[in-house]
């Protein structure tokens, strides 16, 4: 009984995590596709930080949007499927287990579905976080990449216990 709680609060927990990038995610897009016309510029930080709507038909930084066709679709598909089903396999894996790496890997797993939204609802992904250091601009982001992003510099810095017969 006391696995069946754990698990479930687990379970829970990483829920209510992917739920709450998911709405901020998609909370801000929607703010964002009310408010601007695409390539429109709202200065923000002088020489460093604008919104500026912009729609990615690729993967993260526009990886892919050279492809054309089925053959992005495909691409993206496949690479998302593999992503997710790794993040869903390391939810499970006992070393993964305490609350960091579960956080890191609700972060993923939330960034990666409100992009899969976009590409449902727009056809792309909607993009809007512009950082800049004089002519050289950072592709443009959005909440759901830097949980991704965050969550994978989480997991990167993250140091599993040791298990019995290891040094």
């Amino acid at each position: 009984m006391t696995i069946k709680k754990t698990l479930l609060g687990k379970l829970f927990f990483v829920t209510l995590v992917v739920a709450l990038v998911i709405a901020a995610d998609q909370i801000s897009k929607n703010l964002v596709l009310q408010s601007l016309q695409p390539g429109q510029l709202v200065p923000i930080v002088p020489n460093f930080f604008n919104l500026t709507l912009t729609y990615n038909p690729g993967a993260a930084f526009g990886l892919w949007t050279s492809l054309t066709g089925w053959y992005r679709i495909l691409a993206i598909v496949f690479s998302t499927a593999v992503a997710l089903c790794a993040v869903l396999y390391f939810l499970r894996h006992k070393q993964y287990a305490r609350a960091w790496p579960q956080v890191a890997l609700a972060l993923i797993l939330g960034g990666a579905l409100g992009n899969i939204i976009d590409r449902v609802q727009h056809g792309a992904v909607v993009d809007f976080l512009d950082f800049y250091l004089d002519s050289y601009h950072w592709p443009a982001f959005n909440v759901a990449d830097s949980a991704i992003c965050v969550g994978v510099f989480a997991l990167i810095f993250y140091k599993p216990p040791k298990t019995e017969g290891t040094a």
